[in-house]
């Protein structure tokens, strides 16, 4: 795809992304300029995922800029997981199909170390009118289409067999997701993230969540395997594609006898 060059001025001079205009304030940072920059090739599909980039010195020719301020504008994208660095083959566009990111919003840990081999279960993949809260979330008008997905993990590691685990409720924004099925979902064998980005072109970003315990109902008791009334760890994720645009609403339950939620904070 032929791309025209941007020069310092040009970018400098650029008007607010609030304005409605192609650019970035003319008082931000100059490497945050070329990250921003960037970020919009990757949202408009310039580089796809698992696709290396330009070199730092063509970047550097393109917007007519320093090699240095291009390297802090990859540097932050790398760190926010947008970009990979590897060693002696360039930078690429992150993918969910990669091992480092495809279960990068999945922090469910084995009580004996390690994140557990996960088998998935489909419970159903349907189109339906979403309701206003989740509307309110996906940023939607109330009964919009949307799809909704709900699917059990198991986990493979345990001395019993397979165990479910994890009970996901997952709503996505139907105008994004024409053409998803419970057909594609079940014959797709890779991370549901990487059948999102490579089918659909929806790439999740960044994500919010919410932790609260709970008690199972009569329908989560029986798909997971537990008690009425047994304890549950509910995580609610709100996730983001480019632009903070959020693009799914999932709720996770999960059994934690075995497995812990383990994050890291810098």
């Amino acid at each position: 795809m032929p791309v025209a060059s941007a020069s310092v001025s040009s970018v400098s001079s650029a008007a607010s992304p609030d304005s409605g205009q192609e650019g970035s304030p003319a008082f931000s940072p100059l490497y945050q300029q070329i990250k921003e920059l960037l970020t919009r090739s990757l949202q408009g599909g310039e580089w796809q995922p698992g696709q290396a980039i330009p070199s730092e010195m063509e970047l550097a020719a393109r917007f007519r800029v320093s090699q240095g301020t291009v390297r802090k504008a990859v540097d932050e994208l790398a760190t926010e997981n947008l970009l990979v660095r590897r060693q002696g083959k360039g930078t690429f566009v992150a993918s969910h199909a990669e091992a480092r990111t495809q279960y990068r919003f999945l922090r469910l840990m084995s009580d004996t170390g390690g994140v557990p081999g996960l088998q998935r279960r489909l419970i159903g993949c349907r189109r339906q009118r979403v309701g206003a809260d989740a509307a309110r979330a996906l940023g939607l008008r109330s009964g919009d289409p949307v799809v909704e997905i709900r699917r059990v993990l198991l986990s493979s590691g345990e001395a019993s067999g397979e165990t479910p685990v994890v009970l996901d409720e997952i709503l996505l924004p139907g105008s994004l997701f024409k053409g998803l099925t419970a057909e594609k979902l079940s014959a797709w064998k890779g991370p549901m993230y990487r059948l999102f980005e490579a089918e659909f072109g929806v790439r999740m970003i960044r994500a919010e969540e919410k932790i609260r315990a709970v008690a199972a109902d009569e329908l989560q008791a029986r798909e997971l395997g537990v008690a009425l009334g047994a304890p549950l760890l509910s995580v609610e994720r709100l996730s983001f594609t480019y632009g903070d645009k959020p693009v799914e609403l999932r709720r996770g339950l999960y059994r934690t006898e075995h497995h812990h939620y383990r994050n890291e904070l810098n």
